[in-house]
């Protein structure tokens, strides 16, 4: 089976900085490409190879990991095209997918390379490279993307590399990606930030709050950029989703306002059923 020696990882940042400390955990060479000096620096306190020179660090990789926001991966793509080893594969780890496989696909396409998507569905509200852990992907789902018809090989190849690093891996079209992280991913936090502006609406109340709020408004701590660019490259999917859920508020409103005891019973009961299903 083929297998990627060397992977190249675009990107020092939460995720790019957990992929490479996995790979190394897996026996795999890796080594990070920054474009700045102090990130490069930040990196290899870590232990890990890093480099500001992308011809360096994609030259001789068997795949090419873009770990950089999903807006930038295009300009980055067209910089490292002469550089790239024959047969190499590239893949992403952005939270969306259509928008790669148009832009990143296609380029990658005409130069003879292949792309397949990736989505590990890890990460946390901290960002940077100093917040990179090896076992950030142990047990996490991982979506893979085949829209540009990347050869059987390369896909099972690079579905046993993410399970060497510890995910569970799935494959999906693009758009049927997108439209279910719209759901459990892009929407929850969604949630999460108007739950914490709500909360916080009358000044800082956590010294009542328990972990109830702490839990569901966490995520609204991330990356503020990254997470618009999330929503509005997804916003179509999450504008539907949101939709629903504008529904389901206006249907728990008429419960609350005609006091209907039994009836939000049964409404808590059936989404309590649901929700106990997801381990």
């Amino acid at each position: 089976m083929m297998r990627f020696e060397k992977v190249t990882i675009l990107g020092p940042g939460l995720l790019g900085g957990s992929v490479a400390l996995a790979a190394q955990e897996a026996g795999l060479e890796a080594i990070l490409w920054g474009r700045s000096e102090e990130r490069v620096a930040a990196t290899c306190v870590l232990g890990l190879r890093a480099t500001t020179s992308l011809e360096t660090a994609v030259s001789e990789a068997d795949l090419i990991i873009l770990a950089v926001p999903v807006g930038a991966m295009a300009g980055l793509v067209e910089k490292m095209l002469p550089h790239l080893k024959k047969g190499c594969l590239v893949t992403d780890v952005g939270s969306v997918k259509v928008h790669p496989h148009a832009e990143v696909g296609s380029l990658l396409k005409e130069s003879g390379a292949s792309f397949i998507g990736s989505h590990p569905m890890a990460g946390s509200e901290q960002t940077g490279i100093e917040a990179a852990r090896g076992d950030l992907f142990r047990e996490a789902a991982c979506v893979l993307t085949n829209d540009d018809e990347g050869g059987a090989e390369e896909l099972a190849a690079l579905e046993e590399f993410w399970k060497s690093l510890g995910c569970r891996v799935c494959r999906l079209g693009a758009e049927e990606h997108d439209r279910a992280v719209a759901r459990i991913s892009h929407y929850p936090h969604a949630m999460a930030v108007l739950t914490a502006e709500v909360g916080l609406a009358l000044g800082d109340p956590l010294q009542l709050a328990g972990g109830g709020f702490r839990d569901t408004s966490r995520v609204a701590s991330g990356d503020p950029a990254m997470w618009a660019e999330i929503m509005i490259e997804n916003r179509e999917a999450l504008v539907n989703v949101l939709r629903e859920a504008e529904q389901s508020l206006r249907d728990m409103l008429v419960i609350l306002e005609e006091s209907d005891n039994e009836g939000l019973k049964q409404y808590l009961v059936q989404v309590k059923a649901a929700r106990d299903e997801v381990s």
